[in-house]
C-alpha cells in the first residue's frame, strides 16, 4: 500500500495528542516568559519595569498552578501521576517534568514571592483582622523578624533565587522542546532549535501577558499606566520577537535546504492543511503584523494613547501567534503519515473531556488564580495595609 497516495494505515488515523497537549506547553510558555519579565529588575536592575516586578511573578504562579491541569485531564488515570515520584525514571524526559515542577514551583518562583512580600506579611498579620489575619501569620511562617539586617539577607536571598530560576524557567519550558526535538522518527518536530524556538517563544508570550494584564490591572484601578515601563516592557519584548522569528525561519531556511525524503510531504501541509493556522495565524497576522507595528513605535515619536492601543494589539497578536506556533507543532506533527504519503484531520470536540469548553475554561483559570493571588498580596505600594484589611 506504500504507493497509494493518500492512504493511512489504520494505527495512524487516530490523533493521541489533543489540544489539551497545544495548551500545556503554551500555559508553561507564559509561565518562563513572566519569570524572565520579573528577572530583568530583580538581577538585571532594568529598574523602569519595576512595577510590573511582583505582578510578574503572581502571574507565573497563577500560571503555574494551572500548568499540570491538561495533563491530568489527558491522562487516562490522572490518580496514577504521582506514581512518577515515588518511581522515578531518570531516563524519561517526560518522567522528570514532575520533579523539574516542584522544584520551580516550591524552590524556587514560591520561595522568592515570600521573600520578596515577607515584610508586608508580617505587617499585614499584625494589622489584618478575621480570615485574614489567619491567613497571614500561616504565609508567615512563624517569622517576625523584620530588622534592616534582616531585610537585607532577605534581598540577597532573593536575589540568588532569582538567578537560579533564569535558567530553571528555562528547563521548565525547554525539556518540551527537548520532548518534540528529540522525536527523530517525526520529521515535522525532529531539529535541534526546537527547544530554543521554544523558549524564545516563551519569553515573548510571558512578557505580552504581563504587560496586558498590567495595563489591564491597572486600568481596573482607575490608576495611570506608567508609559516608561510599558515602553520598555514592548521594547525587550520586541528584540526577543526579531531573535525567535529569526531562529523560526533559519529552521525553516534549513529544512528547505536539506530537502530530505520527508520535504514535500511536510511542504504539502505547509500548503494545505496548516496554511491558515501557520502562514496566516502565526507568520502573517501573529508575527510580521506585530513586529512592523512594534518597530514603529521604536523609530517613531507616536502619542502616548495610540502607543497604548498598539502594546494591546501587538500583545493579543503575539498571544495568539504562539499558542498557533504550539497547535502547528503539537497537531500538525500528528496529521500525516509515517509513509509521508497519507494525512488525516483533527476534529475537535466541543464538550469532552478534551474539547473546546474544557481548554477554554483551563485558560481563564489562571486569571481567577491571579485575581485571588492580586487580593491576598497586593503588588502595588500604595496599597495601604488598611484598605487590605478592611478587604475581608
Amino acid at each position: 500500500m506504500n504507493g497509494v497516495v493518500g492512504y493511512m494505515y489504520p494505527n495512524e488515523v487516530t490523533l493521541y495528542w489533543s489540544v489539551l497537549i497545544v495548551l500545556y506547553p503554551f500555559i508553561t510558555g507564559l509561565v518562563a516568559g513572566a519569570f524572565i519579565l520579573a528577572s530583568l529588575e530583580r538581577v538585571f536592575r532594568v529598574e523602569a519595569v519595576k512595577p510590573t516586578y511582583r505582578l510578574a511573578l503572581l502571574t507565573a504562579l497563577a500560571f503555574l498552578l494551572d500548568a499540570p491541569l491538561p495533563l491530568q485531564l489527558h491522562l487516562g488515570h490522572p490518580e496514577r501521576s504521582p506514581e512518577m515520584y515515588f518511581t522515578p525514571h531518570s531516563t524519561s524526559a517526560m518522567a522528570m517534568f514532575g520533579y523539574v515542577y516542584l522544584w520551580y514551583l516550591m524552590a524556587v518562583l514560591v520561595f522568592e514571592i515570600w521573600l520578596d512580600y515577607r515584610r508586608d506579611i508580617v505587617l499585614w498579620s499584625q494589622e489584618s483582622k478575621g480570615l485574614l489575619r489567619v491567613i497571614y501569620k500561616i504565609m508567615s511562617l512563624g517569622s517576625s523578624n523584620i530588622s534592616e539586617r534582616s531585610l537585607h539577607i532577605d534581598e540577597r536571598v532573593g536575589w540568588v533565587v532569582t538567578l537560579v530560576g533564569i535558567p530553571s524557567a528555562f528547563l521548565l519550558h525547554g525539556y518540551v522542546g527537548f520532548i518534540f526535538g528529540s522525536l527523530k522518527a517525526n520529521p515535522w518536530w525532529s531539529s535541534p532549535l526546537m527547544p530554543v524556538v521554544f523558549i524564545f517563544s516563551a519569553m515573548v508570550s510571558g512578557i505580552a501577558a504581563v504587560m496586558l494584564i498590567y495595563m489591564a490591572v491597572t486600568k481596573l484601578r482607575r490608576q495611570s499606566i506608567d508609559m516608561r515601563c510599558i515602553d520598555t516592557v514592548a521594547m525587550y519584548m520586541f528584540y526577543i520577537f526579531i531573535i525567535d522569528f529569526s531562529l523560526e525561519m533559519l529552521d525553516l531556511v534549513h529544512r528547505i535546504y536539506e530537502a530530505d525524503e520527508s520535504f514535500r510531504s511536510l511542504d504539502f501541509m505547509v500548503h494545505t492543511k496548516l496554511f491558515f493556522s501557520q502562514i496566516v495565524v502565526q507568520i502573517i497576522i501573529g508575527t510580521l503584523v506585530p513586529l512592523v507595528l512594534l518597530f514603529i513605535t521604536q523609530v517613531a515619536r507616536i502619542r502616548e494613547v495610540i502607543r497604548k492601543r498598539i502594546y494591546v494589539l501587538c500583545g493579543c497578536l503575539i498571544l495568539i501567534s504562539v499558542f498557533a506556533m504550539r497547535w502547528n507543532v503539537v497537531i500538525g506533527g500528528q496529521l500525516f503519515s509515517k509513509s509521508f504519503l497519507g494525512y488525516t484531520t483533527y476534529k475537535m470536540d466541543l464538550v469532552t473531556r478534551e474539547g473546546l469548553f474544557v481548554a477554554i475554561g483551563l485558560t481563564i483559570l489562571p486569571l481567577v488564580f491571579l485575581s485571588v493571588l492580586l487580593k491576598l498580596l497586593p503588588p502595588w505600594p500604595e496599597k495601604t495595609l488598611h484598605e487590605v484589611a478592611a478587604g475581608d
